[in-house]
């Protein structure tokens, strides 16, 4: 399972949303409860899977500097660049990162379907993962459609700044899996 990866992810949506925040809510006001309500959510993905490695006694990623310095620069300048582009950030990330959870997803239940199938019984700790990655997907699905109702398409220059944020936020994930 790729818990290390994504306690990562976490820890960079986090410090997005810290470092997005500041500059958004300064100029746009009215997108502190949304900010709050995200961060929020993203906090205590984190929190799930800080807890997840600290039970199952995995460290985290030798690449946690580097992710915390990316995201952070990552937030701050696509929040700099305006609400859009910050909104093309979420967009970008919660389109990888859905995507990331719903491979897991199937991944896990297809095994629990082997096991099934052998006769063997499904713990309860699988079916509590799975429960808890399809929340954590769901909510980061509805952060995609927060910033697509915030314009996040209307950013400049929309298309180069998505897809510069996906081939990162793969590449993280990639490398994070070694």
């Amino acid at each position: 399972m790729q818990l290390r990866v994504n306690q990562a992810g976490e820890l960079a949506a986090t410090l997005i949303y810290t470092a997005q925040t500041p500059p958004l809510v300064r100029t746009h006001p009215h997108l502190r409860p949304l900010m709050k309500h995200m961060y929020d959510q993203e906090a205590g993905h984190f929190k799930t899977f800080n807890e997840l490695l600290a039970k199952h006694r995995i460290r985290p990623t030798v690449m946690y500097p580097v992710w915390k310095v990316a995201a952070t620069a990552l937030g701050w300048s696509t929040a700099v660049m305006g609400r859009e582009a910050a909104m093309a950030c979420t967009e970008a990330v919660e389109t990888e990162i859905g995507e990331h959870y719903n491979g897991q997803v199937r991944i896990l239940l297809e095994w629990m379907k082997q096991m099934e199938e052998k006769g063997e019984e499904v713990g309860q700790e699988i079916t509590d993962l799975v429960k808890n990655l399809r929340r954590i997907r769901d909510e980061e699905l509805e952060h995609l459609d927060h910033a697509i109702e915030h314009d996040a398409k209307e950013a400049q220059p929309y298309g180069l700044l998505t897809s510069v944020i996906r081939g990162g936020c793969r590449a993280a994930i990639w490398i994070s899996e070694k």
